[in-house]
């Protein structure tokens, strides 16, 4: 794309080996336009995701390109219109090929599924199954499509496990082994991107559930991470960086939690139906590296956990920490899927109540601690896969040595401030 064609969509912010930001649209909508721009939020500010720039602009960073988009149902417009479906549907810009991630690209899959390749009913698009594919097999895929740029949109959780920003990654990577273009369009952290927080993978750790070496409350959005993976770990996997370019969001600010931006919650996965379910998933999700419940099965997942056995001494022993921002009260439920299904359990609810101070992973950590020291069934799930949740041994191996919580969290803190030092290049909102 030339130059002056990008100048049209705005002022754009080069970063080097990184890529380039679309940090401001210019003038009018196209006249024909049907996506709106956004809700206000508090405040009288206005958030507009990347799609909703780039519908507003006409599309034309899409100019001339046969375009493939990588989404799922958190894809969608103000007005909760799936982006496919509005960008098929307009002759301004070549969609012609859809791939789903984990859970599928309509959504139909439960955790550890996808929806397979099949043409979509709807649009009568052809969709390509992305999940747990990589390398030179994803950039077959790409080839194989037909496409020569691919779009990333979908909503993330805050936090390094949540799988949808290694398909980001394992797309950027396959993209340039099948030289095609990448753009990814912007849309907000739901836990804010005030700060990272959390232990940083160890690259012997990397698996699925994280790549790279990053912390597990990340603190950005998908578009500043691109940006990193592409400054930092592409370049590594490839061989070069990709040619990236993101479109970024207007309105958004760093301190604002989802529920303040005005946009439409989708749940981005089937056990994350809530804005809430992400302010505590970066902590809770550690126990599906144990064999208590981390609330699958249940309306409340990753604020209720549980095993059977415990009783109200989780609660009171969790309480007596004094973490920040939260009550555990003592709660029973029987899960209809998962672990414990149909089994009457005890354990904790989770009950935020200041999320300015919240911290998600040493509340994690906290009731990790507490939980093996009242509960005598406790145990690591075999596969030790609290290691690559956590990114390490030293959870794990800190706590079966009688680690306090304060003594966990002190482990991490030189890793998490080189990362946290890296991380600051990349952040493009203030």
């Amino acid at each position: 794309m030339a130059l002056s064609r990008r100048v049209l969509l705005g002022h754009l912010a080069a970063t080097g080996a990184a890529g380039a930001t679309v940090a401001a649209a210019t003038g009018p909508a196209h006249a024909t336009a049907r996506v709106p721009g956004g809700r206000a939020a508090p405040g009288g500010r206005t958030v507009r995701t990347g799609f909703d720039r780039l519908a507003a602009d006409g599309y034309r960073l899409l100019d001339g390109r046969r375009v493939g988009i990588v989404t799922n149902p958190t894809g969608v417009t103000p007005d909760v219109r799936h982006i496919v479906d509005v960008m098929h549907a307009d002759d301004r810009v070549r969609l012609t090929a859809v791939f789903g991630p984990e859970h599928g690209f309509r959504g139909t899959a439960q955790a550890g599924g996808s929806e397979g390749r099949y043409d979509d009913p709807a649009t009568g698009l052809p969709v390509y199954d992305t999940y747990n594919k990589s390398g030179k097999a994803l950039a077959d895929i790409f080839t194989a499509s037909g496409v020569d740029t691919v779009v990333f949109d979908i909503q993330d959780a805050g936090a390094r496990f949540y799988t949808y920003i290694w398909t980001l990654y394992d797309c950027m990577v396959a993209a340039v082994l099948a030289g095609k273009r990448f753009v990814v369009l912007d849309r907000p952290n739901p836990v804010t991107g005030r700060s990272a927080t959390g232990p940083v993978l160890e690259k012997a750790y990397a698996s699925f559930v994280g790549r790279e070496p990053i912390a597990q409350s990340h603190g950005m959005t998908v578009a500043e991470l691109a940006l990193l993976f592409n400054g930092e770990f592409v370049p590594k996997a490839a061989g070069r960086p990709v040619e990236l370019e993101t479109v970024s969001m207007t309105g958004w600010r760093r301190e604002d939690f989802f529920d303040t931006t005005g946009l439409p919650w989708v749940p981005p996965s089937p056990n994350m139906p809530t804005a809430d379910t992400a302010l505590v998933y970066a902590g809770t999700c550690m126990f599906e590296g144990t064999n208590l419940s981390e609330g699958r099965g249940t309306t409340r997942p990753f604020e209720l956990l549980g095993a059977d056995g415990i009783d109200r001494r989780w609660a009171a022993a969790a309480g007596e920490l004094r973490l920040p921002g939260v009550h555990f009260r003592e709660a029973y439920f029987a899960p209809t899927f998962s672990k414990f299904q149909g089994k009457t359990i005890g354990g904790v609810q989770l009950h935020v109540h200041d999320r300015e101070v919240f911290d998600p992973v040493r509340t994690g950590i906290g009731l990790l601690v507490t939980a093996k020291r009242v509960w005598s069934g406790f145990a690591w799930r075999p596969d030790n896969g609290i290691d690559r949740l956590t990114g390490s041994s030293a959870v794990r191996t800190m706590i079966d040595a009688g680690a306090d919580t304060d003594e966990v969290v002190a482990a991490w803190q030189g890793p998490l401030r080189r990362f946290r030092t890296v991380r600051q290049q990349y952040l493009r909102y203030r």
